[in-house]
């Protein structure tokens, strides 16, 4: 189960919980902030790592708070896709199963 999400975002699940948690932890204002939250994530994550992530996150809050992703499955497929540099990528959503599309 964990390796497939990790494979799309070089980020395991409990690397990700680690980072929610130390995102809630960690006062915005701290001058150290990043490097402090890759500490707390561990691994090989650095303080770049990190930043870049959340900005991830914020831009996936950014597109579901937008009411743009149909948050109804069933019928026809859907896709939600997003460009990363040259890169174009997709989720095929069908039913209650998510397909990524490269």
């Amino acid at each position: 189960m964990d390796e497939f999400p990790k494979v799309l975002s070089g980020w395991s699940w409990e690397e990700n919980k680690l980072f929610e948690v130390a995102l809630a932890v960690v006062d915005e204002q701290q001058p150290d902030r990043w490097e402090v939250i890759a500490a707390m994530v561990g691994g090989e994550k650095s303080a770049e790592d990190v930043q870049k992530h959340y900005v991830v996150l914020l831009e996936d809050l950014q597109y579901i708070e937008s009411g743009k992703l149909d948050q109804k499955l069933g019928g026809e497929p859907q896709s939600v896709c997003w460009t990363d540099g040259d890169n174009k990528h997709c989720w095929l959503l069908m039913l209650t199963a998510i397909a990524y599309v490269p």
